[in-house]
């Protein structure tokens, strides 16, 4: 128990930091691209955040996985390197019992990635849809970022100096093609939208100008007003949640088309991805102690990124009605066989890895 504990621990550790490390290089692209889309004024900058909560469980459900596959790497190969490996293999500890103790964390991790998987990440998704459909039925005056023209869905051109915290604006300007094809200017010096009881949204204007006419002619028409109030339209929030991704999984066992079956099999197929990954590490993590700790870091990544590759090229198969479900899982299977030769013939696979010519120079400038 005190070596599973001793193990599962460093495992665990490596696996966190590795797991923070890719989480804030997502996260941090991600967050990037949704302030880019909010200083346009396509994104409220007040929702930036609650998409990010939401898109979080997504982000884990692959980020845990190679985080405990690099975390195995890492931390039984500093056992090899410090040789501490070498003790308990002394003291009776075959490869298996390794694999059973790094079990353990894997579990955990399945888990935590079947959760994401199979409930969060759906019900964040369709949370998100929700949000966003909320966002696009809000008038465009909610959206108006100081300082800046903003386009309008009426092919006209918004503008306000400032807004402050009340939602008072100051120096309004609106542009805008009118039903006959003349254009309307409208300038006011402050502004301010109110909601009524009944719903509907006002902008109501002070000390300002009306003007309308065609550009490059002087028959314009000038209106100006103390006050002057237009009702905003908003568009009626309909929601559907019909995109696979955001469909819960109990919605996808009774739907047999190739999207939602493709779907179904990937959500399930994202816990089994840690276990075999979970196999595939500890046979790799042995090392060579003048080879370094890093020494297998960068086959194993390949092989982990040709695992992913051939598993997404698999489910867009199985969406375009190429292939069965039964596709998926032969990609785990082949890795699966993958990891049981390398736990098998594991001295036989490292005597050939050690032959490489750059390993092989690094161990005899070691040796003289």
């Amino acid at each position: 128990m005190i070596i599973f504990r001793y193990l599962s621990k460093e495992i665990l550790l490596n696996m966190l930091a590795v797991s923070s490390v890719l989480m804030v290089i997502i996260m941090s692209g991600r967050f990037v691209k949704y302030m880019a889309k909010a200083a346009t004024g396509e994104l409220s900058p007040e929702l930036v955040l609650q998409i990010m909560a939401l898109r979080l469980p997504g982000f884990l459900e692959l980020i845990l996985p190679l985080g405990l596959f690099l975390g195995i790497l890492l931390g039984y190969g500093r056992l090899y390197l410090e040789s501490e490996m070498a003790v308990l293999y002394a003291s009776g500890i075959s490869q298996q019992r390794l694999i059973s103790y790094a079990t353990g964390p894997a579990l955990l991790v399945v888990l935590l990635v079947a959760s994401c998987s199979l409930y969060l990440t759906p019900l964040g998704s369709q949370q998100m849809a929700h949000l966003l459909e909320q966002a696009s039925a809000r008038s465009q005056i909610e959206m108006v970022t100081p300082g800046r023209f903003q386009p309008m869905d009426n092919s006209g051109v918004s503008y306000v100096q400032n807004i402050d915290d009340s939602g008072q604006m100051d120096r309004v300007f609106f542009a805008q093609r009118s039903s006959t094809g003349q254009l309307e200017v409208v300038l006011a010096d402050a502004g301010q939208r109110i909601r009524q009881k009944d719903g509907s949204h006002f902008l109501v204007l002070d000390q300002g100008s009306r003007y309308e006419g065609q550009p490059g002619q002087a028959d314009y028409t000038e209106t100006r007003y103390q006050q002057y109030g237009v009702k905003i339209e908003t568009d009626e929030l309909v929601v559907q949640a019909t995109d696979t991704e955001s469909l819960p999984t109990q919605a996808l066992l009774l739907r047999d088309d190739p999207t939602s079956k493709a779907q179904l099999h990937w959500r399930l197929t994202i816990p089994v991805l840690a276990l075999v990954l979970t196999l595939l590490a500890v046979p790799m993590a042995r090392v060579n102690p003048r080879q370094g700790r890093y020494a297998r870091l960068v086959p194993s990544i390949l092989i982990y990124l040709l695992y992913i590759t051939l598993l997404s090229g698999a489910r867009s198969n199985i969406e375009d009605g190429k292939a069965g479900v039964e596709l998926l899982w032969l990609v785990h299977l082949g890795f699966l066989l993958l990891a049981a030769n390398l736990i098998v013939l594991g001295s036989f696979w490292a005597r050939q890895f050690n032959r490489l010519p750059v390993f092989s120079l690094r161990s005899g400038g070691a040796g003289k």
